[in-house]
């Protein structure tokens, strides 16, 4: 940022002209070109004026975020995930002096003040979403895409990569893939579920009697694996998410079965202690934190801009090799 000894010497002016052009002086006594002259080359130099600058500190400071999880909060005890993801919009929003407010279940408390803006983790019923409109115009899905609507999201490509999950497989020459998951909401099959499911059938390698879901908890893998490992199993197995992967690999284990030679697991998250199960995980690593970060970002932009375009943004993945695949 320039400093008024660079506009001074750029307009050939004394220090105290520029400083009281700058700031208004009504009892300065200059001509018109002269002022006009001095802002064109402020502009130029993206000088800030003090008051311009307590302006921009005063509002920083005055901003109110909410923070709308559409899920309970033990859920972020069962799935780091989760957890990661508050973790990225709390820090953010520390580092940039913004006021913010928590609410799960997608319910939002009566006490809540004036927002300048909303970010939705999750996906947010129509008649909810509804209500958080009128609150502001400034919304952010995280974690969620909402095609129809004009919102800002941050997202992962899970339908990449769930197709990636099959073509990894298939190039290794399994003929048979299997899938355990989980559900958020009772209406609403998992984006990976489907996309899995409905590419894995084009290839030739998936069928719906190797399709188990449950919830995305450790807990919850662990009595599905049980259940398949009954009958007769895939040889490869497509995981929602570590958690349930947790789950899955004791279950596997108990059986005395050998990872990855009798069965290869591919998991989504790459949850810090993936890489400290037994066998280690194979996962497609998930930047968690950074959909919290960028969601804030969005939102501080679309304040400052008035930005009425929705933009997406999308966070990658990497598949992060490790035991449970050959």
């Amino acid at each position: 940022m320039a400093t008024l000894k660079e506009i001074a010497e750029a307009a050939s002016l004394s220090l105290a002209t520029v400083s009281r052009v700058l700031n208004d002086d009504p009892n300065l006594s200059v001509k018109e070109e002269t002022k006009r002259r001095v802002f064109e080359i402020a502009e130029k130099l993206e000088y800030k004026t003090t008051q311009s600058r307590k302006r921009d500190s005063v509002k920083k400071t005055q901003l109110r975020f909410l923070a709308l999880y559409t899920y309970d909060k033990e859920l972020e005890i069962n799935d780091p995930y989760y957890l990661s993801i508050r973790h990225g919009i709390e820090a953010q929003c520390a580092k940039q002096n913004i006021e913010l407010t928590s609410c799960y279940n997608a319910t939002i408390s009566n006490d809540i003040k004036a927002l300048d803006g909303v970010l939705i983790i999750g996906k947010l019923h129509q008649d909810r979403l509804a209500a958080v409109y009128k609150l502001t115009p400034h919304l952010v899905y995280i974690d969620y895409t909402d095609t129809h609507k004009k919102i800002d999201s941050v997202d992962v490509d899970l339908v990449d990569v769930s197709q990636e999950v099959v073509k990894f497989y298939l190039n290794q020459g399994y003929k048979r893939i299997g899938f355990i998951g989980g559900q958020d909401k009772i209406d609403l099959v998992d984006i990976r579920e489907r996309s899995f499911t409905e590419y894995g059938k084009l290839c030739g390698v998936v069928s719906d009697t190797d399709i188990y879901r449950g919830e995305f908890t450790s807990s919850s893998g662990y009595k599905l694996a049980k259940k398949m490992l009954e009958g007769d199993y895939p040889s490869a197995l497509y995981i929602a998410s570590d958690s349930i992967a947790i789950g899955v690999l004791r279950a596997i284990n108990e059986k005395g079965l050998n990872i990855p030679n009798d069965i290869a697991l591919l998991s989504v998250n790459d949850i810090p202690t993936a890489k400290f199960t037994y066998p280690s995980l194979s996962t497609f690593q998930i930047h968690s934190e950074l959909m919290g970060i960028q969601g804030v970002n969005l939102l501080l932009e679309q304040e400052r801009d008035n930005r009425e375009i929705a933009i997406k943004v999308i966070i990658p993945s990497k598949l992060k090799l490790r035991e449970t695949t050959k």
